[in-house]
């Protein structure tokens, strides 16, 4: 198959571009001579930045500049000025299956599960049974392409390394201390830990494992992080809110261990291979979202309630929160400990 440029679009959220980088990798693998564009929304641009398969970020903001049909049409013709000749598309929205239908890419792969499969000259089916990871890698191994490696991959460069040296530093922790990152904060607010258990575990960890502890997250989180500090006995370093997502990620890299619940930091740890504890509530890792690599677990709890829900909730359909409540401090302090 003559393949010149290949455009893949995930406008989704930031663990979704993250799910979307083993693609992107093997995209480029498979068709080494290729120009490789990637179609994604301004939150997790920087996510490609310094990935070497990837040659070229188009960035839609569309619930931003780029909302409405006006912003739409446009993006359409900057595609179809962009001569691609085969689009990849992870992303299951209406949208993201017009963009390239309109733009005339004359092939367009996606999920027989997007709700703009009709649009597409390959439906791929949407297996349930597997990791979102191999659900992606599917569309291009319908092409042919053999796939060596599934792991994801964010690359923060030297400048994000000094920024998190500088911050450790700054806050009293040195190159030999051990550091547990926890990131307590999700969308969803029934996919969150109970706070107050963050701060017991935490206070634990320092107090018997001896290590520091961060409360990391974005803007959003800040208000739950301070609130989990609070409580708290000893001391804690809060970044939340003030590291860029590849910051992050060289964050996560300095840290022995990722404690969090079913988000973004999950995914972004194993993307630079931190081992991660997930605590999982209302979801559950058969939906194809758990950390992705051998050296991370999943904690959740049994009940015949769950999962409720692919993306949790605003609150429990039940009214009482069993998921999450019946996972306690001890229970998970033994888990971290295994690998620290």
């Amino acid at each position: 198959m003559n393949v010149n440029k290949i455009l893949i679009i995930q406008t989704a959220f930031i663990g979704d571009l993250i799910l979307t980088t083993p693609l992107i990798r093997a995209a480029k693998r498979g068709f080494p001579k290729a120009w490789l564009s990637v179609l994604t929304i301004p939150r997790t641009a920087e996510l490609l930045e310094g990935n070497p398969s990837v040659d070229e970020v188009l960035v839609y903001d569309k619930r931003g500049r780029d909302k409405g049909s006006r912003a739409f049409l446009k993006m359409v013709r900057g595609l179809r000025s962009g001569t691609f000749d085969l689009a990849l598309i992870p992303h299951r929205s209406l949208r993201s299956a017009l963009l390239p239908f309109l733009a005339g890419i004359p092939r367009r792969i996606g999920f027989d599960r997007s709700a703009g499969s009709f649009l597409f000259t390959k439906t791929i089916p949407y297996r349930m049974d597997v990791h979102q990871i191999e659900r992606n890698l599917d569309l291009i191994s319908a092409l042919g392409v053999k796939i060596n490696d599934r792991l994801p991959e964010v690359y923060p460069d030297r400048h994000d390394q000094g920024v998190v040296r500088r911050f450790l530093s700054a806050n009293g922790i040195s190159p030999s201390d051990r550091i547990v990152a926890i990131a307590p904060g999700s969308v969803w607010p029934t996919k969150r830990w109970l706070p107050e258990r963050f701060a017991e575990l935490a206070d634990r960890l320092i107090g018997e494992q001896g290590v520091k502890v961060l409360l990391i997250g974005g803007g959003s989180d800040i208000e739950l992080c301070s609130s989990i500090a609070a409580m708290m006995r000893f001391g804690a370093v809060l970044t939340a809110g003030k590291m860029s997502l590849r910051q992050s990620a060289a964050l996560l890299s300095r840290s022995s261990l990722l404690l969090c619940n079913d988000s973004a930091p999950m995914h972004l740890a194993v993307a630079v291979r931190t081992p991660v504890v997930a605590i999982f509530g209302p979801t559950s890792p058969s939906f194809g979202f758990a950390p992705y690599d051998s050296n991370s677990l999943v904690i959740q709890s049994d009940l015949e309630c769950r999962p409720c829900g692919i993306h949790g909730g605003k609150r429990c359909p039940k009214g009482h929160f069993e998921c999450m409540k019946r996972i306690h401090p001890e229970q998970v302090l033994k888990e971290i400990a295994k690998k620290l």
